[in-house]
């Protein structure tokens, strides 16, 4: 099965393709400094949750990298302000905080002994970030695989597959997984406005892996689901509270009430880093807000009069009582997530 690098370290600098030209062109962009990075994390040249975690990663190996500085303290001081805005790039995607805070945790243990090595040392660790996350993508599709029946129809939101990992995929990794088990699946991809990930990004993978797939608009899933059409829904995420809360994509918490209403499985596939054990419930997760413009106008033209008032909530949270199960890499985790989600991923 073919496959792509959605992000790497080649020739001194990060190279990552760019999200927000496919399908139409596969072009990849190489950034050889920390600014860049973060620029390219807010402007959504590389998107989803774990991506943009191992991007921040490699951003923050650029910055020790660069500083000239055999100072401890003028080296930390410059390091943990890059650090401060890499965290601020884009807030609802935990995993952005989490490779932040590990990344900053060694380079702290590691300065009181020098920092003459200490670039090559967070190199190594954003290298490292992305291997693990690439092998907790193919154990998650393992584990969910086992709830993919023969002949399933499956609906996925936005788009989690690779372009959002560092490689295989969360909930397109489920997906592939099945496929490659000889089930003979078949997809239906949500274009997700007004972004659209499900009809730029999961269509072109799903198009490149050889799976069967549909695009619908976001308001047709109801109408497949009803009609009994839609066997179950697998969709990623970008924070995981305590309580099995989950946010992901604006879109999701429709699927997962349209899911519960007509009796089909609704899972999320996320692996330990997306969870935030910090926080009690999804109340408690900041919802990035974007430009109205991207509302307002579709493919970079206006659809609507000039001077139309919009809002761009980029995600919402579904319940846990919505959710059938969470996949993970440690294994599947049911309810009661309060007390599962304790005892597979630890406190």
């Amino acid at each position: 099965m073919p496959d792509f690098h959605t992000i790497k370290w080649q020739d001194g600098a990060v190279s990552m393709i760019d999200q927000r030209v496919l399908p139409h062109k596969i072009l990849y962009r190489k950034y050889s400094n920390c600014s860049g990075v973060e620029k390219a994390i807010r402007d959504m040249v590389i998107r989803g949750a774990p991506a943009i975690g191992i991007a921040a990663a490699f951003g923050l190996a650029l910055e020790a990298l660069s500083i000239k500085s055999t100072d401890r303290e003028i080296y930390m001081q410059r390091l943990r302000e890059a650090a401060g805005r890499m965290s601020k790039a884009r807030p609802t995607a935990v995993n952005l905080a989490w490779a932040v805070k590990r990344v900053m945790t060694l380079a702290e243990k590691k300065a009181p002994q020098g920092v003459e090595n200490l670039g090559a040392i967070l190199l190594e660790e954003a290298e490292k970030i992305l291997r693990d996350d690439v092998t907790a993508n193919k154990r998650m599709g393992k584990f969910g695989n086992t709830l993919v029946p023969k002949n399933a129809r499956i609906l996925t939101h936005c788009n989690a597959g690779a372009l959002a990992m560092g490689g295989y995929g969360t909930a397109v990794g489920v997906i592939r997984a099945a496929h490659e088990a000889g089930k003979k699946v078949s997809v239906f991809v949500d274009e997700t406005r007004p972004f659209l990930q499900g009809a730029r990004l999961t269509a072109w993978e799903l198009d490149v892996y050889g799976i069967p797939h549909q695009l619908i608009t976001d308001n047709m899933a109801g109408h497949f689901i009803s009609r009994g059409e839609v066997d179950l829904i697998v969709t990623g995420a970008d924070r995981i509270a305590s309580n099995g809360d989950t946010a992901n994509k604006i879109g999701t918490y429709t699927l997962s009430v349209l899911a519960k209403e007509n009796g089909i499985p609704f899972y999320i596939a996320a692996p330990a880093s997306t969870f935030d054990l910090s926080i009690k419930s999804g109340k408690e997760i900041p919802i990035e807000e974007r430009d109205p413009a991207e509302v307002t106008c579709f493919a970079g033209k206006p659809v609507a009069p000039k001077g139309t008032k919009a809002r761009h909530p980029a995600f919402d949270v579904t319940p846990a009582k919505n959710i059938t199960a969470i996949i993970t890499e440690r294994g599947i985790i049911t309810p009661p997530y309060s007390k599962n989600i304790k005892m597979i991923l630890g406190s």
